[in-house]
């Protein structure tokens, strides 16, 4: 059974989590499509910054982000004067590296899935009358739906599995920023600390898990739906 404070560990995850996916759904789609579709300089340039936090070190990541979101950075100090916001030790911050790391994936699924659309379809609506808009909801997102769902729960289990970046850039703040795998670090500098451990890894590998799962579940269904139709 897990204690009181390693519910509020589990539950300040799934905040984390779900409100990364919240931010970078969006533009997670639009560098889909740009890259997709998309045909202009320097689009192979946007593809691997895209792409560079599956390869850099995650610590390297979290120095990026403490540099850009420190208040007396680029970005931070804008947010500080403007909106008195701060990310640093907060769980925002800690959202905000997970949805980073989580972008490439979420962009790989995603893109795969509008390059699979067959622009014959697409070709077809235009000519009998329908707008871009009407397309884009009509043909485009319905047949990419797979690719976004997959997308959407894989970059939550990347998420909820963030260490390296946010302990660079928000620390590592028991109730602000402490999620799974900072308590699990934690707990193994204790001397008695293997219960603890034993604990939240099991409670991480049962919420991976189930989102690959998911994951996998919600595409068949989609593409059974899409069959159908």
């Amino acid at each position: 059974m897990l204690s009181d404070a390693e519910w509020s560990i589990v539950a300040l995850t799934l905040r984390v989590g779900l409100a990364a996916m919240a931010g970078t759904m969006p533009l997670a789609f639009l560098l889909a499509w740009l890259l997709a579709r998309g045909r202009f300089p320097g689009r192979i340039v946007l593809d691997g910054l895209v792409h560079l936090p599956l390869v850099l070190p995650p610590v390297v990541t979290g120095w990026l982000l403490l540099i850009a979101f420190a208040p007396h950075g680029p970005v931070g100090s804008v947010l500080d004067r403007l909106f008195g916001v701060t990310l640093l030790f907060r769980w925002t911050g800690a959202a905000l590296a997970s949805g980073v790391m989580a972008l490439p994936l979420m962009v790989r699924a995603i893109r795969l899935s509008i390059e699979a659309v067959d622009q014959r379809l697409e070709s077809a609506a235009r000519t009998l009358g329908a707008g871009p808009w009407r397309v884009f909801w009509t043909i485009t997102l319905p047949l990419s739906l797979p690719g976004l769902m997959a997308g959407l729960v894989l970059g939550f289990a990347r998420s909820i599995g963030e260490f390296g970046a946010t302990i660079t850039f928000v620390s590592n703040v028991p109730g602000q920023t402490q999620t799974l795998p900072l308590a699990i670090y934690s707990a193994l500098q204790l001397p008695d600390g293997e219960a603890t451990v034993l604990r939240l890894a099991t409670v991480s590998i049962v919420l991976a898990m189930a989102a690959l799962i998911g994951s996998e579940l919600l595409t068949r269904r989609a593409g059974r739906g899409l069959h159908v139709l």
